[in-house]
């Protein structure tokens, strides 16, 4: 009996070995998934702010035109 105890022993450990690096490659995986993830949200706010100032930039530029367009026009009703 004391054989079978220590066999039974042994596998339960060995078992309990198993689970415990199927568990820690999960939570790596998890772990790198995550840091993707926090890349890739990273990435977007950097392209999210870039496409903002351009934006802003364009928004810039119409209303210089718009300025520039109101000018002439009033220029032309004064002629």
């Amino acid at each position: 009996m004391r054989v079978r105890s220590v066999n039974a022993s042994v596998a339960v450990l060995m078992l309990g070995a198993m689970l415990a690096m199927g568990c820690a490659k999960k939570d790596d995986a998890s772990a790198t998934r995550a840091e993707q993830a926090a890349a890739r949200s990273e990435d977007a706010a950097r392209r999210a702010e870039a496409a903002a100032g351009r934006v802003e930039a364009a928004a810039q530029r119409a209303e210089a035109a718009a300025e520039k367009a109101e000018r002439m026009f009033s220029k032309g009703l004064r002629k």
